[in-house]
């Protein structure tokens, strides 16, 4: 099958001729064999007195797998009487086929049977004889030499061809070696552990990001349970602030309250020492008018007192008592307005003292919240910072895997893209091979050829 792919894919013609002619030869014998690499032909031709032969033979299509070979006709003259001939045609496509005939008995004896006659002369032998000489023999001998020449160059063509073929396949055949057994070894042994070692570290890679995707997510969830405690203790402390500002309002009321009303009660001292003072100088006013009375009015009475009066006596007894009842009354009003005074200076501090603890649960509060505010947002800040380094993880992860499955792709591209080249030089090989075995089988054919031209 292979050799006949090689003559399918290699075409190779050629044509050779010979031929023959001996005149006035007793006895004559020419062999004309023909070869091809499917059948063959030959021609044997014999004559008495007279000979003449002609033969020819052809190769066409050398190469191919079709092969036709034809050689011609002979014949003899013998003896007192009689004829020959012979035809042998042989063709071959992968058989062959043969065809021969002859005609021709035997010759009438020159001495009869019942004793010896006279001598009778043919008149048809003295007839001079019709050869008919082919006038272009010298032309097709010509012909001949010049296309046996020209076969000659061909063949010393073809065998440097062949020589350069068969050192250019000894190279390729080295080469196939050497790629086969780099193919079965050093590719096999060396690509694939190259390409087990960066799948492996892909997959260790892999492995590491998904671990750190995992540790991650673990502290993600850890700080967003941090951010929603602090959230809670942030609305907390939001309420706490909101009922300590409802109660500072309250009390703020409160002291105001109290304020007006020690407004009032100061007020209302200030008035009531003006009113004690003003009864207090009127009281002066009018126990000096009295008194001035007293001593510019001189009345002599000269009556009988039996009851002895001392008006002295009772007048300074209700000068003590009047004094009395001022000095009670003015230190029972200062004592009620100190009591109420010292009362409502008690107030005061103590709503003073509220006041002042208010602010500073007001100022502590504050301060919690802020600090509270600047944790709230550090956890914001970072948590979008580990939601961004999850992200930028994913994000490597993925960009990782995709390099990864590219190279891999780009690696099977390749080693695929090699098995096409070993395969296309396998073919190569091969076909080279096929064409090595043609040419051999063309160079053994022209061997024979040349061997039946040098032995003829």
């Amino acid at each position: 099958m292979s050799r006949q792919c090689a003559a399918r894919n290699q075409i190779k013609t050629g044509f050779s001729a010979a031929s023959a002619f001996i005149p006035n030869i007793s006895s004559t014998s020419f062999c004309s064999p023909s070869a091809s690499q499917g059948g063959s032909c030959s021609t044997t031709a014999a004559y008495g007195r007279f000979g003449g032969g002609f033969g020819s033979r052809s190769l066409y299509s050398l190469g191919r797998c079709k092969r036709i070979s034809v050689a011609g006709r002979g014949g003899g003259f013998y003896g007192p009487s009689g004829f020959g001939a012979g035809t042998d045609i042989s063709c071959g496509f992968g058989g062959a086929f043969g065809f021969g005939g002859g005609m021709g008995g035997p010759g009438f004896p020159a001495v009869p049977a019942g004793g010896i006659h006279e001598v009778s002369i043919n008149q048809s032998l003295l007839k001079p004889l019709n050869l008919e000489i082919d006038p272009t023999i010298q032309s097709i001998r010509k012909d001949e030499k010049d296309q046996l020449q020209t076969l000659n160059n061909k063949f010393a063509s073809f065998i440097d061809k062949v020589r350069f073929l068969e050192q250019q396949n000894k190279v390729l055949e080295t080469k196939w070696a050497l790629l086969q057994e780099q193919g079965n070894k050093t590719v096999r042994n060396n690509v694939e552990p190259l390409f087990e070692t960066y799948i492996n570290n892909l997959r260790r890679q892999l492995n590491g990001l998904l671990a750190d995707k995992e540790n991650l997510g673990g502290e993600l969830s850890k700080v967003q349970s941090l951010a929603e405690e602090f959230k809670n203790k942030y609305e907390e402390e939001i309420n706490k602030h909101t009922a300590v500002e409802n109660e500072f309002v309250i009390l703020k009321k409160e002291v105001d309250a109290a304020y007006m009303n020690k407004t009032e009660l100061q007020a209302r001292l200030d008035s009531l020492m003006e009113e004690i003072d003003f009864l207090r100088a009127l009281y002066e006013a009018e126990l000096s008018q009295m008194q001035t009375q007293i001593s510019d009015t001189s009345v002599v009475l000269t009556m009988d007192n039996n009851r002895s009066l001392d008006m002295d006596s009772i007048i300074a007894e209700v000068k003590a008592q009047y004094e009395d009842i001022a000095t009670r009354s003015r230190a029972e009003a200062e004592s009620w307005y100190q009591s109420r005074f010292e009362e409502l200076r008690a107030a005061a501090g103590r709503n003073t003292d509220v006041l002042q603890e208010t602010k500073t649960k007001i100022a502590e509060l504050r301060r919690s919240i802020q600090r509270l505010s600047g944790d709230i947002r550090s956890a914001k800040d970072q948590r979008c910072k580990l939601e961004a380094a999850v992200a930028s993880a994913e994000q490597r992860g993925e960009m990782t895997i995709k390099d990864a499955k590219d190279k891999l792709a780009e690696l099977e591209a390749a080693l695929q893209q090699t098995k096409t080249e070993l395969t296309r030089q396998l073919r190569e090989n091969q076909e080279l091979m096929d064409v090595k075995l043609a040419l051999g089988m063309e160079i053994i054919t022209y061997r024979k050829l040349l061997e039946g031209e040098e032995s003829r």
